[in-house]
């Protein structure tokens, strides 16, 4: 019998974006699959939204807010497969990345093997994603892959891994303590657990950019730049359990200098843990941060925390632009254009998501539907 799949999908007031999420779910050509839909205490109509897709392959729970990492720990329990597809709700599958993994995992015959796949930002035209490949997009180890990462500030975003039960099990829950990177140091212990990673190049997943003024941004959150610096903690202990060497160590330092902007100046007391840290790795860590050249007037003028403010106003600013735009363009394509399928296998106007998943037949495939135009 084929694996069973669980597609584990949090969710918090993603009322509009969750149907786009849940029909890329349905949508997969992997026949065995269920869908756990857990609603984190949402103050919009995202449960009434979730339980409109509510069938036998799609299970819908509510908790009282308590975080993402709460959630998909709440939404691991209650699953049942083989294998586990984390996907947040505003993210989106192609129909193929099940099953182009799994096909994977039949070569590999190992359930420590964590398997990864391209995966490209987009904001409400998913056809319209940007790809670009990083050092992380091959087959690595897991010493190599932790350096990779740290060395060269990148990361895999969530849906891109399928894990296997047995190395979910190996890595333990999600961390609650976490109200930032919890992602980044839950996947450092499925690494950890794992054989190596298998990059599988022919699928793709799909990630909304959310913005600097999204939840997970760190803003002047005090709480949430104390979680982001245990991450990263963490991060080195990890990596340096698998290898400690000078070119982990430096992996190490210049992971630490890369994260030290979001604590200078505002948290000097992480400044000075980091560097700490960085000593014992036998190295120094940049004080005062460099800040970039675009904004090196208004830190000369009148001192870096200015000068992070005007870098903040001209993100948000330059992101809320590109939003209206892409936005615009998307609701221009949906009033004008026939409900064409995007990229990822499902429809583009928001009603019509709903629809097809709601009168789709449990476990039918994108092949059962109306094929791209």
């Amino acid at each position: 019998m084929k694996p069973l799949v669980s597609i584990i999908i949090p969710a918090y007031n993603a009322e509009h974006l969750l149907p786009e999420t849940i029909s890329s779910a349905l949508c997969q050509t992997w026949p065995r699959k269920e869908i756990i839909v857990i609603d984190d205490g949402s103050r919009d109509a995202t449960l009434s939204v979730a339980r409109r897709f509510a069938s036998r392959d799609v299970r819908v729970v509510t908790q009282p807010s308590q975080g993402a990492a709460a959630a998909r720990n709440h939404g691991l329990s209650l699953s049942q497969g083989d294998y586990v597809q984390w996907l947040d709700a505003d993210d989106l599958l192609a129909p193929d990345k099940l099953a182009r993994q799994l096909q994977a995992v039949e070569e590999y015959r190992d359930s420590r093997t964590l398997l990864s796949c391209p995966w490209g930002r987009f904001l409400y035209r998913p056809h319209r994603a940007s790809f670009h490949a990083t050092s992380l997009w091959s087959d690595l180890s897991p010493a190599d892959w932790l350096i990779r990462k740290l060395a060269h500030n990148a990361f895999m975003q969530t849906a891109t891994w399928l894990v296997s039960r047995e190395l979910t099990y190996a890595a333990g829950p999600w961390d609650t303590r976490m109200l930032s990177d919890d992602d980044g140091e839950y996947f450092c212990r499925v690494l950890l657990a794992s054989t190596g990673t298998r990059f599988v190049p022919d699928t793709r997943v799909f990630y909304r950019v959310a913005g600097p003024g999204s939840l997970s941004s760190l803003g002047r959150s005090n709480r949430k730049l104390e979680a982001l610096f245990l991450s990263m903690q963490l991060h080195v202990g990890y990596v340096r359990s698998l290898e400690d060497s000078e070119r982990v160590r430096s992996a190490c330092i210049t992971y630490l200098q890369t994260g030290l902007p979001h604590f200078y100046p505002e948290r000097m007391d992480i400044v000075e843990r980091a560097a700490i840290l960085a000593k014992e790795l036998g190295g120094t860590l940049t004080q005062p941060p460099p800040i970039s050249w675009k904004y090196a007037w208004a830190d000369t003028l009148f001192g870096r925390r200015i000068a992070k403010r005007v870098q903040n106003v001209v993100r948000r600013t330059r992101h809320s632009l590109n939003r209206s735009w892409d936005r615009t363009m998307s609701q221009i394509h949906a009033a004008t254009g026939p409900p064409l399928r995007s990229v990822t296998g499902a429809r583009t106007r928001s009603d019509d998501f709903v629809n097809d998943a709601m009168h789709a037949r449990p476990g039918a495939t994108s092949s059962d539907r109306r094929k791209p135009s």
